[in-house]
């Protein structure tokens, strides 16, 4: 473990010149003590100074016999509790501590619960620094303590898990079916694009290429995720209420992307009454169905008509969500995401992370080793077989990815135009590393229709698929002014059956944290690439106005990526 402690005032007062060293239970661990200075942050290794040979670690441990200059650990455990929660330590480094030295599992008698040891208590301290953690009642923390596995520590890393793959609490943008949705840290939303549904949430359903728009009827709600369908737009508040606009249905089929005639739309976000005693963190949008995720992880579902496809009958325009029961039903989930007629769940077990599918099983998008569906949540397998612990989804159209926690990307399902990114077009159905990637850590996963991008740890994007609408970044100006000169019909832009590259997202010089990407069959697809500084890059399809970006006559695309003109940070 890397220990950084910071520079504590609390630390002159105890009223020693010496070194402050915090020696691990000798019994148990061979560690030599560590030594601490009121100094700036730096690394402990530039810390120690020979603690061996200035306090013999045989006769010294957590609860006395210190020399002068040694700091007990029993004497001051407050200071320790609060130099845990402050180093906002990993919970697998505090389960670490509980096992390598007694006084960190012992009951440390600190209110509100005496029996807690000081790495429970350490992480009690830390899940109530969490937004969604913050508003529940000592019951509801209760509960999801119990749900998490009856530990601090679990219920953690569960907070920590559903804010690293969902972007909670930071900026974020969609890019939808023909239409946009950006979130600024703030939680202000602009949208752009489509409007034939009313999806742009600003009370009319006129189509006009504008830039994008600030939603003015959200003023006073901060709206920290966003989901986007086809003529559809869904958006999740500090405080778990939905509101949705649009299409008036949670479970209308995608092709009817113009907006059926005599359909319902509302023009401007609208409180989703049926969900308003469910605290929201998460939606997602599929074909037929609407997925949305509460805070303690359950899983509930819209619609999908007849034969109980997800385990419970329901008609199209049903509105009432039913939760996702069978496998799930006592797992705590982290994320959810849907594809074309199917649903993807990852799940925190106290002994790791996994995934579940329900669904169509088509193409093997499922990941079962077969093409059949599923009326209920299935556990993905094959990950225990590959030793990967997942802790990124991914569902496109017909196929699906995950990041595993070494930095491994998989795929499976439908392989057409290479989305799968095994250098071939052919169907996986159950989960294969993508080993192309091999030399490449990843921290984040996109899915569109055929299309798969892929984020590195230094910030490196790679994309692979279909390359209609310049979707990829792959912008290939030569052979599309070739292709253009000898009168060539069909997509202008190669399909990748491996992972490239995009070079184009290099050459902006800003470290890339998120991509999203139309994951839809019946539009054309335009990607945006999000930056750590909130910068918003944009390429693809616009013939909708969906890129926010300003388009030359007679064009409908742009190859390379644009700056949006929206600051999100």
């Amino acid at each position: 473990m890397d220990f950084r402690f910071h520079s504590y005032p609390f630390l002159s007062s105890l009223g020693t010149a010496e070194p402050l060293a915090v020696p691990m239970d000798a019994t148990t661990s061979e560690t030599a003590p560590i030594q601490f200075h009121t100094i700036p942050d730096q690394s402990v290794s530039s810390i120690v100074t020979n603690p061996a040979s200035t306090f013999p670690l045989s006769k010294h441990h957590c609860f006395g016999e210190s020399c002068p200059g040694e700091f007990p650990l029993a004497a001051n455990p407050s200071i320790v509790l609060h130099v845990l929660t402050a180093c906002n330590l990993d919970p697998k480094d505090l389960a670490k501590l509980e096992a390598t030295c007694s006084f960190f599992r012992q009951p440390a008698n600190f209110a509100p619960d005496y029996e807690l040891s000081i790495s429970e208590l350490a992480a009690l301290d830390m899940c109530r620094k969490r937004a969604i953690f913050k508003p529940m009642t000592t019951e509801q923390q209760q509960g999801l303590k119990q749900r998490c596995g009856g530990s601090w520590k679990l219920a953690l890393r569960f907070l920590l898990a559903g804010e690293a793959c969902c972007r909670r609490e930071k900026f974020l943008a969609i890019a939808g079916p023909g239409h946009s949705i950006a979130v600024t840290s703030k939680g202000a939303v602009y949208s752009f694009g489509s409007n034939s549904s009313g999806q742009l949430g600003h009370g009319t359903t006129e189509e006009e290429s504008r830039p994008p728009r600030l939603i003015r009827s959200l003023q006073g709600i901060r709206i920290i995720q966003a989901a986007a369908g086809s003529g559809r737009t869904m958006l999740i508040s500090d405080a778990g209420r939905v509101y949705a606009f649009g299409k008036d249905s949670f479970g209308e089929a995608e092709y009817g992307v113009q907006g059926a005639q005599g359909a319902q739309v509302v023009t401007t976000p609208k409180l989703v009454e049926s969900l308003k005693d469910i605290f929201v963190v998460q939606a997602a949008i599929g074909n037929f169905f609407t997925a949305v995720l509460s805070r303690e992880g359950r899983v509930y579902t819209f619609s999908w008509g007849s034969e109980s496809r997800l385990g419970h009958q329901t008609e199209p325009n049903d509105l009432e969500p039913r939760p996702l029961t069978g496998a799930l039903e006592n797992a705590p989930v982290v994320q959810i995401a849907a594809g074309y007629c199917y649903l993807l769940a990852l799940a925190c077990h106290p002994n790791g992370m996994s995934v579940y599918s329900v669904g169509c099983g088509l193409g093997g998008k499922l990941g079962h080793g077969s093409r059949t569906d599923e009326k209920h949540p299935r556990l993905i397998e094959q990950f225990q077989i590959l030793n990967l612990q997942p802790v990124v989804v991914a569902a496109g159209a017909w196929h699906a990815a995950i990041v595993g926690r070494d930095g491994r990307v998989c795929t499976w399902g439908w392989g057409r135009y290479g989305c799968l990114g095994h250098g071939n077009e052919e169907c996986e159905s159950s989960p294969k590393v993508v080993e192309a990637l091999s030399n490449v850590k990843a921290v984040h996963v996109a899915t569109g229709d055929y299309t798969t991008f892929v984020v590195s740890d230094d910030g490196d994007v790679y994309s692979f698929g279909c390359g209609e609408s310049a979707s990829l970044g792959h912008n290939n100006g030569v052979a599309f002014a070739a292709a253009a000169a000898d009168g060539e019909q069909g997509n202008r832009h190669p399909h990748i059956l491996s992972p490239e590259l995009v070079t184009s997202l290099k050459q902006i010089n800003e470290r890339v944290v998120q991509i999203s990407l139309t994951n839809s069959i019946y539009w054309n697809a335009h990607t945006f690439a999000l930056t750590e500084s909130g910068k918003l890059y944009a390429f693809g399809a616009g013939d909708k106005g969906q890129l926010g970006v300003e388009l030359m006559a007679n064009q409908t695309e742009r190859g390379n990526p644009e700056r949006v003109d929206i600051d999100l940070n």
